[in-house]
C-alpha cells in the first residue's frame, strides 16, 4: 500500500497535479507516518506555493533533508533566523550543511540578506566546489563583487571534480558486477538509488539482509552531499538535528499537529528500525517525480545474456530512445513557483541543464535531464532505466570483443558513455560556463565594454539566446547607449518571448528614449505574459512615469515590491517616484530598502545622494555619491554628481578634476560639461566657461539650459544684447514651466546693474 501511494504521489507531481498529490500524500502520512513521508508531503506543499504548510509539517524534524526543506519554507516566509538555524545548528558549528551544494547556496542567500557578505561568499564558493555547475552560486558571487575570474572557477579544479563524479561510475559498475543474480539485482537496485525504493520494496528485493548492499553510493558521488543514512547495518550513525521550533515536534512524546494526528505518540525508533519501517533516504524521494515499476526477481532472471547478444547496441539505443520523451520533460522542483525571477532569491540556473542535454552521442543517447531551480537539484529517473541497468550488468557475451569497461561508463541516468567523450563534454561545458561567467563578472564590476567583448566570443547559438542578449542590453544600458540597448533587448524578446529576464531594464531604456508607444506595448505584453512578475509592473510603472502620472506609477512599483520584496530595482523605482512627488522621507526609506536587499545597488546610493543634495545636506550627499562611485567607478553621471557635491562643499579644484574625469569617461554626456561650465562661472572664469558651452552646443544643440547659462554669463560680463539673444534661444527650445519662469525673471533683471542671478 505504501509503495502504491508513494508512486501515485510522484506520478501526480510529475503531471503537475499538486492538489491531488497533496491529498494522496496526506493519506500516505496518515497510514505510514514516517519522516520521509512527511518530507514528501512538505515538498508537495512547497511545489503548490504553500510554504506555511511545509513549515508546520517539518517543525522539529530531524533528518538532513527535512532540515533543508524546512529552511526553504522559512526562507520563503522570510524567517531567515530559523532557516539559518535549520541549516547550521548553533550548537553544532562544525555540522555539515544538509543537501550539499544546494544547502550551501541557500545558506549563502540567508547570509547575504542578513548583510554578512563574507560568510555568504564563503558558502557560495563551497557550493561551487561541490557542484561546479551551480551557476546560481557564481551569479551571487558576481553580485556580491566577490567572484574570482571565471577561468579559475570553471577551470582545472572544476574539471577534476566533475570527472571524479562521473568517471567513478565505471569502477562502481565493475564492483557491482557479481555472479549471483540476487546480488546483481540488489546492486542494480542500489545503483538506481535506494532513495527511490520504499521500505517494502527493499524488503521484497533483499529479504532481511540489507548488509549486502553498498550504502548510499549514488548520494555520495553524484549529489556531493553527506550520506543521508547508513544502510550497512541495523543501526544508523547519522547525527540528527532538530529544526528550531517552539512547538511540539512530530516525533516527540507530545501530540503532533492536526495534519499528522495518527503518528504514534512515541514515534518510530530510527536507530533500530528494520526493513519494514526503514525510512527512505532523503534526497530523491522528495525532490523528484519518477514513476517507478516494481520488478520481481523472476522477471529479472529472464533478462539473459541471449537478450544482450541479440540486441547488442540496438537495445541500449532503443532504451535510450524510450527514455527520451521522459527526459525531455522538465522535472518539477521543490521550490518551483510562479513568481521566480532574475532578482535571485533562490534564483534558478537552467544553464547547466541546457549544457548537459546538449551532450548527446550519435546513437541518440541523451544525458538524464537535470534541472537546478532555487537551490534544489532534481534528477529524473525513467522507467526504462531498471531494464537498461539490468542489461548493462548482465554477463558479457563471449562473442563480443568489447568488455563493459571498454564500451564506456554508466552515467547517473543509466546512459553508457565513453570516458573520453565524458571528459570532452566536461571540458566543453566548463569552457562555455567560463565565457558566460567572465562576461557576467565583468558586467557586475561595470566593466561593460570588456563584458561585451567577452560575450562576442560565444558561439552564435549561445549568443542569440534570451539570457545573453539581455545581458548585452544591460551592458549597453550602463554605457548610456540606449539605442543599442533597446536593439539588444528587442532581439532578446524575439529569441525568448516567454522570458522576463532584463525587461525591467528594457522598460527603463524606453523611458529614457521617450518611446511611449513602445513602452506601453511592452508593459501590456509583459502583464499578459506574467502578471505576477515584478518586471511586468516595473514596466507598467515606467509607462505611467513617462506620462508624468507619478502617483499611478508609484502604485505599480509598489505592486512589484509586494510581489517580490527582494527585487531591489523595484524599491529604487519607488524612491524615484517619491522624489518626483517631493516626498523625500518615503523616498529615503525606499532607497534604504533597496540597499538592504543589495548593498551594491548603486542606483539607490545615487538616489539618496540626490535627495540630500536637494535638501542641501551636502556632506551626506557627497558621501552617498561616493558610495555609488566606488561601486560603479565608470559612470560619467555619478562622477558628475560627485563633482557637483564637491563644488557645494567649496572644494572647487577637486570638483573640476572630477568633472574632467567624467568628460573623459563619456564625451557624449552633456551633464559633466554643463556642470564644469557652472563651476567655472562661479569661479568667474567666464571665458573658459564660454569655451566649454560652445563645445557643449555641438553635443546638445537643443538643450535650453546651455543657452540660459550663456545668457547668464553675458549678463555678468555686461553684454545685455547677447544675454537677451541667448535667453530668447533658450525660451524657443520650450523648456519646462519652472525653467521658463526662471528665464523670464532673468530677462526682467537684465538692465539691473550689479545684479547677480544665481538661480540658473
Amino acid at each position: 500500500m505504501e509503495a502504491l501511494l508513494i508512486d501515485c504521489v510522484h506520478h501526480s507531481l510529475h503531471d503537475f497535479m499538486y492538489r491531488n498529490a497533496i491529498f494522496i500524500c496526506e493519506r500516505l502520512c496518515a497510514e505510514f507516518p514516517t519522516e520521509s513521508n512527511l518530507q514528501l508531503l512538505a515538498s508537495c506543499y512547497l511545489r503548490n506555493n504553500q510554504a506555511y504548510s511545509a513549515y508546520h509539517i517539518l517543525k522539529g524534524a530531524q533528518m538532513a533533508q527535512s532540515r533543508y526543506l524546512f529552511a526553504i519554507s522559512c526562507f520563503r516566509m522570510d524567517f531567515l533566523n530559523e532557516a539559518e538555524a535549520a541549516l547550521s545548528p548553533p550548537n553544532e558549528p562544525s555540522a555539515e550543511v544538509p543537501n550539499g551544494a544546494a544547502g550551501h547556496y541557500l545558506l549563502g542567500l540567508i547570509y547575504r540578506y542578513t548583510d554578512r557578505r563574507k560568510s555568504a561568499a564563503h558558502h557560495f564558493k563551497e557550493a561551487l566546489s561541490i557542484d561546479p555547475l551551480m551557476w546560481a552560486a557564481y551569479e551571487e558571487l558576481c553580485l556580491l563583487g566577490a567572484a574570482d575570474e571565471a577561468s579559475t572557477v570553471f577551470g582545472e579544479a572544476a574539471a577534476r571534480c566533475m570527472q571524479k563524479q562521473y568517471l567513478h561510475h565505471r569502477s562502481a559498475s565493475q564492483s557491482l558486477h557479481v555472479s549471483n543474480e540476487d546480488r546483481n539485482f540488489a546492486s542494480t537496485r542500489n545503483f538506481l538509488s535506494l532513495e527511490d525504493a520504499s521500505p517494502r520494496q527493499l524488503k521484497h528485493v533483499q529479504g532481511n539482509n540489507i548488509r549486502d548492499i553498498p550504502g548510499n553510493y549514488y548520494n555520495n558521488t553524484v549529489l556531493g552531499g553527506p550520506p543521508a543514512q547508513s544502510l550497512t547495518g541495523g543501526s544508523s550513525n547519522l547525527s540528527f538535528y532538530n529544526t528550531p521550533s517552539p512547538m511540539a515536534t512530530q516525533f516527540s512524546g507530545v501530540a503532533p499537529p492536526p495534519l499528522c494526528r495518527n503518528i504514534p505518540q512515541n514515534g518510530p525508533n530510527l536507530s533500530t528500525v528494520g526493513a519494514d519501517s526503514l525510512p527512505k533516504s532523503t534526497v530523491n524521494s522528495t525532490v523528484q517525480a519518477p514513476r517507478r515499476k516494481v520488478v520481481d526477481e523472476g522477471k529479472l532472471r529472464k533478462i539473459s545474456s541471449r537478450l544482450f547478444i541479440d540486441s547488442g547496441t540496438r537495445r541500449s539505443t532503443r532504451l535510450s530512445g524510450d527514455a527520451g520523451p521522459n527526459t525531455n520533460v522538465a522535472s518539477t522542483t521543490v521550490a518551483g513557483n510562479g513568481t521566480s525571477n532574475s532578482s535571485k532569491y533562490l534564483g534558478g540556473s537552467k544553464l547547466s541543464s541546457m549544457s548537459l542535454r546538449s551532450m548527446t552521442n550519435r546513437k541518440g543517447q541523451a544525458w538524464a535531464n537535470e534541472n537546478i531551480d532555487e537551490g534544489v537539484r532534481n534528477e529524473t529517473f525513467e522507467d526504462a532505466r531498471l531494464s537498461r541497468n539490468a542489461t548493462t550488468y548482465g554477463p558479457s557475451p563471449s562473442g563480443d570483443g568489447r568488455s563493459h569497461e571498454q564500451e564506456g561508463a554508466t552515467m547517473p541516468g543509466g546512459v553508457i558513455m565513453n570516458s573520453s567523450r565524458i571528459i570532452t563534454g566536461i571540458a566543453e561545458i566548463l569552457s562555455l560556463l567560463g565565457t558566460l561567467g567572465e562576461g557576467y563578472r565583468l558586467s557586475c564590476m561595470y566593466k561593460c565594454q570588456d563584458a561585451l567583448d567577452v560575450y562576442l566570443k560565444l558561439p552564435h547559438k549561445h549568443y542569440n539566446t534570451g539570457w545573453v542578449l539581455s545581458q548585452v542590453g544591460k551592458a549597453y544600458f550602463e554605457l548610456v547607449d540606449y539605442l543599442e540597448a533597446d536593439r539588444a533587448f528587442s532581439l532578446a524578446r524575439r529569441a525568448s518571448p516567454y522570458s522576463l529576464e532584463g525587461m525591467d531594464i528594457s522598460s527603463t531604456v524606453l523611458y529614457h528614449l521617450k518611446e511611449d508607444m513602445k513602452l506601453s506595448y511592452l508593459a501590456q505584453e509583459l502583464i499578459s505574459t506574467d502578471r505576477l512578475a515584478p518586471q511586468s509592473w516595473c514596466a507598467m510603472g515606467n509607462c505611467y512615469s513617462l506620462q508624468k502620472d507619478h502617483e499611478t506609477a508609484l502604485k505599480n512599483f509598489q505592486r512589484a515590491v509586494q510581489l517580490n520584496s527582494r527585487f531591489a530595482y523595484a524599491h529604487t523605482l519607488c524612491g524615484h517616484e517619491y522624489v518626483s512627488l517631493e516626498d523625500f522621507e518615503n523616498g529615503i526609506k525606499s532607497y534604504q530598502s533597496a540597499l538592504r536587499v543589495d548593498g551594491r545597488h548603486y542606483n539607490a546610493w545615487y538616489g539618496l545622494g540626490m535627495i540630500y543634495l536637494r535638501q542641501e545636506k551636502f556632506e551626506f550627499s557627497e558621501h552617498h555619491f561616493r558610495m555609488a562611485f566606488e561601486i560603479n567607478p565608470r559612470s560619467s553621471v555619478i562622477m558628475s554628481y560627485v563633482g557637483t557635491s564637491l563644488h557645494t562643499l567649496k572644494r572647487n579644484e577637486e570638483a573640476l578634476m572630477m568633472m574632467e574625469k567624467a568628460i573623459m569617461a563619456d564625451k557624449k554626456n552633456p551633464l559633466p560639461m554643463y556642470q564644469k561650465a557652472n563651476i567655472l562661472v562661479n569661479l568667474e572664469s567666464f571665458d573658459e566657461a564660454l569655451e566649454v558651452l560652445e563645445e557643449l552646443k555641438e553635443y546638445a544643440p537643443r538643450e535650453s539650459s546651455v543657452y540660459a547659462l550663456m545668457g547668464k554669463i553675458y549678463k555678468r560680463r555686461n553684454m545685455p544684447e547677447k544675454a537677451m539673444l541667448h535667453y530668447g534661444l533658450a525660451l524657443d527650445l520650450k523648456p519646462s514651466a519652472t525653467d521658463v519662469a526662471t528665464i523670464k525673471a532673468a530677462i526682467e533683471k537684465l538692465l539691473v546693474p550689479d545684479e547677480l542671478d544665481d538661480s540658473l
